[in-house]
């Protein structure tokens, strides 16, 4: 008569035996595989840290470069600026002394031109007294000694007069004796003369005055002519 009775699960674990080669050899496979799963991990990193290193080395020249270009452009900005300046400079400095320049001559023509509107009301004065000391002179023996003290003052006076025109710069033209000269001379009279050559100023009527450059007023002259030469006697 069969049973009823199901068979009875076994309970128990399958073991396994090796021997030590066997074993050793799959514990060597599988830390191997431990490790190359850690080093797959630990390659990302070590890549990335490799990489970045790299980049890092190659990153620190190029800020560097970047650096040293600015500062030569800003230099040579600044040499440029440097360089303008100085062209400034001199153009203001050269712009300066033809200013200079100018004031100084504007101021001595006017200076020049005040003192010949003076000098020109204060000639006639010194003709004057010249003339009443010529025409006092030639009867000077006769007049009585007061009368000569008198002419003695007057004749200061003159000179007084004469070393104050020539303190402003009033020289008076030389003309006796020199050639003729129609820019500074007027030649009022000719006269014949074996005494100077011809072209000759012979005598002075009125004296000439001149302030530097400038003629105030010409000499009024006398001046030698060619003398004539006699007709031969048939």
């Amino acid at each position: 008569m069969a049973s009823d009775r199901k068979p009875k699960q076994s309970n128990s674990i399958p073991i396994s035996f090796f021997d030590d080669e066997e074993s050793r050899a799959a514990g060597d496979l599988e830390a191997a595989r431990d490790d190359g799963g850690a080093s797959r991990q630990d390659d990302p990193s070590e890549k990335e840290s490799g990489a970045t290193g790299e980049v890092r080395s190659r990153g620190e020249g190029g800020p560097a470069v970047a650096e040293l270009v600015a500062t030569r452009a800003e230099l040579k900005r600044l040499q440029a600026e440097l360089s303008e300046a100085k062209d400034a400079l001199a153009r203001r400095q050269a712009d300066f002394d033809n200013y200079r320049k100018r004031i100084e001559r504007e101021r001595g023509e006017a200076y020049n031109r005040i003192v010949a509107e003076v000098a020109g009301k204060l000639l006639p004065v010194v003709d004057n007294l010249s003339r009443a000391l010529d025409a006092e002179r030639s009867v000077e023996a006769g007049e009585s000694k007061e009368f000569r003290h008198f002419l003695h003052g007057v004749e200061l006076i003159s000179r007084q007069l004469n070393d104050v025109l020539e303190s402003f710069g009033i020289q008076p033209i030389v003309a006796v004796g020199q050639r003729f000269d129609p820019h500074i001379h007027e030649a009022v009279v000719t006269e014949a003369s074996e005494e100077y050559e011809p072209d000759t100023v012979i005598s002075e009527m009125q004296r000439g005055y001149r302030i530097g450059d400038r003629l105030l007023r010409p000499s009024m002259v006398k001046v030698s002519a060619h003398t004539e030469a006699p007709d031969d006697e048939e």
